[in-house]
Formats: structure tokens, C-alpha cells, sequence
């Protein structure tokens, strides 16, 4: 598919994934005055009500920097939707990113077939999360816009499936927009992901560590000091498998290595009976693999100015010293390098 006009200006294929509790306002519109794709789950916007109070300052925020800085990449922002029975704030929360025109809805759970032809009547893409490739196919039938791969070493809820696995398979169906998740923090793991495919790199692990995040001090030092060994994959705590801080684990007085097992049905989105849910990632601490390739807490504008530095080195690297490091994301080359023809 063509690469939509919507999702340029973009100084690196970067997705800030919606992180939740974590994600905010702040957050979001330093990723995009950066040039990178910012996005928060609706549900943390708490009561419901302050949806519309974030919506609007993170539009006419971003609004007010592009008429000063005509000339700067400000990406577009991305609102998360839980499709799930006992999310009871969905058709609200939707009627909100219907009022602000949100450029992009990320969806996840269920396959969103109710939800595409309302966010491509306002003019929004729609990009889905699955694990695997029955979840794909059925995310592509409701007509959705990009696939977000989730796959093995991705923080919080994620798949089993190595990202060089899922997106060859994926690739053999679908031609459309792709974001790969899966421990990915640095600007040579975005770089590998558009080599293998994708359009964009989908980054969160390395977000939670920024001075915007809104995350306990704590949490984010403790991703700072962390390596993958200290990632536990566990369904526990929400029903879902998930990745988290080992260590946090320890913290809130559990075995990280005799936790019983969950399904589904532990999950709960409804804000009345949220308690359990919100502690799970208030205490329990999600992090991906990524964890040993981050050993700061730093601004975001700092943390993307990094990663494309590491980007374009990678891209350099790998394409010639002539490499054009301006060439938009779609019609990057991958060819091989002069250097290795001999090899």
C-alpha cells in the first residue's frame, strides 16, 4: 500500500507504544515534536471526562509547535482502545478520538471490526496488536490500516513468537503497514527491523525510562540497572502473558518462580473494579528484554536524538558511506555493502 501522507513528517520509523499508567500528555507530545509516532492507552486518562482534557491540550499543543517551527518533523499521535467486554468506556472513549479527529487508533484484544469504518470515516488509520498470524489475518478482514507485530522479548503483554519468525510469515499475506515489537531500544534495533521488513520499529521499554514517563522513580531505575535475565514471562497477574521486572516481583512479596497460572478471564478493564488491574502495573512492573541496551533515565527528545544517531550509523554501516541518511523510511535500500562481497 502507499505509504500514507498522514504519517509524514517523521525523523525515525519509531512507535512510542502506549504504555499503561505510564504513558501521558507529556509523553506523547515529546515523542511527536521529535518525530516520532506518540501514543497513550485511553484508559489512562482517569475519570473518563480527562480524555477530553488530554486530547485537546496534545492537539493544540502540537498544533501551536508546528505553525512556530514550520520547517521541524512532527509526527502524528495515536490513541490505544482496549476492545474487551469490560472496558464499559469504549463508545465514550471513541467518541472523544471522533471529536479530536485522532490521526491514529491502536487497538487490541479483539479484532476491530466495529471499530475501522468509524476511525476511516474521520480520516484516521487504524493499527491492531496481535501475537501471531490467525490474529493478523482476522485484524486484516476488518480492514485495518497496519499490523503491530508483538512478538518474543516485548514488554508487558506479548507474544512467543521470535520477531524474525512472525514477520516473514506475515509478509506472505500482507503488504500494508507493519510495526515491529520485541525488544527493541536502541537506533541499530530499528535499522534491523525495517531490514527485516517493517515499516516501523515499535518501541516501549526504553520510553518508561525518560524523564516524561509517568512511572515511579523507582521503576525506571531499576530498567536502568536491569538486564534480560531479570524479565519474567508471566499470565499472573492479568490473565495475559506478559513481561515483567523480576525483581518487582520480589518486591511485592511473591516467588517469581512458583507464580500459579491465569486466563483470561482475570482480566477486567471496568473502571469500577480496576483495583487489581492497575495494581498488577503499578507494583508489578512491566519491562521487555530490551532492558540490558538502556542504562539512563533521560528526556525523550535526548532518547530519540540518540536513536537516530544510531539509526543513520547503522544505516551507514551497512549501505555505503553515501548512503543518503534523508531517504524517507519506505525507499530505504538494503542492499549489500561493497565490503562484504567478498565475505
Amino acid at each position: 500500500m502507499a505509504w500514507p501522507a498522514k504519517l509524514q513528517p517523521m525523523s525515525l520509523p519509531v512507535i512510542g507504544a502506549p504504555l499503561f499508567i505510564i504513558s501521558n500528555p507529556r509523553l506523547a507530545i515529546a515523542q511527536c515534536r521529535n518525530g516520532v509516532i506518540g501514543a497513550f492507552p485511553a484508559l489512562n486518562a482517569r475519570p473518563q471526562p480527562v480524555l477530553d482534557d488530554w486530547l485537546c491540550q496534545i492537539t493544540s499543543e502540537l498544533a501551536e509547535f508546528r505553525k512556530a517551527n514550520p520547517g521541524a518533523e512532527v509526527a502524528p499521535f495515536a490513541v490505544n482502545q482496549i476492545i474487551h467486554p469490560s472496558n464499559d468506556r469504549l463508545a465514550a472513549d471513541l467518541d472523544l478520538c471522533e471529536k479530536y479527529k485522532v490521526p491514529i487508533v491502536i487497538t487490541s484484544l479483539s479484532a476491530p471490526n466495529q471499530i475501522v469504518p468509524r476511525v476511516h470515516a474521520w480520516g484516521g488509520l487504524v493499527f491492531h496488536d496481535v501475537i501471531g498470524v490467525r490474529h493478523a489475518k482476522k485484524a486484516i478482514e476488518a480492514g485495518v490500516d497496519g499490523l503491530i507485530l508483538v512478538c518474543a522479548g516485548a514488554g508487558g503483554h506479548a507474544g512467543t513468537l521470535s520477531p524474525f519468525a512472525l514477520i516473514e510469515e506475515v509478509r506472505r499475506f500482507w503488504q500494508g503497514l507493519v510495526a515491529l515489537a520485541g525488544a527493541i531500544a536502541t537506533g541499530r534495533g530499528v535499522f534491523a527491523a525495517r531490514a527485516m521488513g517493517a515499516d516501523f520499529a515499535y518501541v516501549g521499554t526504553r520510553f518508561i525510562a525518560t524523564e516524561e514517563a509517568n512511572a515511579d522513580p523507582r521503576y525506571k531505575e531499576m530498567i536502568a540497572a536491569a538486564d534480560a535475565a531479570d524479565i519474567l514471562y508471566s499470565a499472573y497477574f492479568t490473565g495475559v502473558p506478559g513481561n515483567y521486572l523480576r525483581q518487582s516481583v520480589i518486591n511485592a512479596g511473591l516467588d517469581p518462580d512458583h507464580l500459579p497460572s491465569r486466563d483470561k478471564t482475570a482480566m477486567n478493564f471496568e473502571a469500577a473494579k480496576a483495583a487489581e488491574t492497575v495494581k498488577a502495573w503499578r507494583d508489578i512492573w512491566g519491562a521487555g528484554q530490551s532492558v540490558g541496551a538502556i542504562d539512563d533515565v533521560l528526556p525523550a527528545a535526548e532518547i530519540i536524538a540518540r536513536m537516530r544517531a544510531e539509526y543513520f550509523s547503522a544505516k551507514r554501516d551497512l549501505c555505503g558511506q553515501d548512503a543518503d541518511v534523508r531517504t524517507p523510511p519506505r525507499l530505504e535500500c538494503f542492499q549489500i555493502p561493497r565490503n562484504l562481497n567478498a565475505v
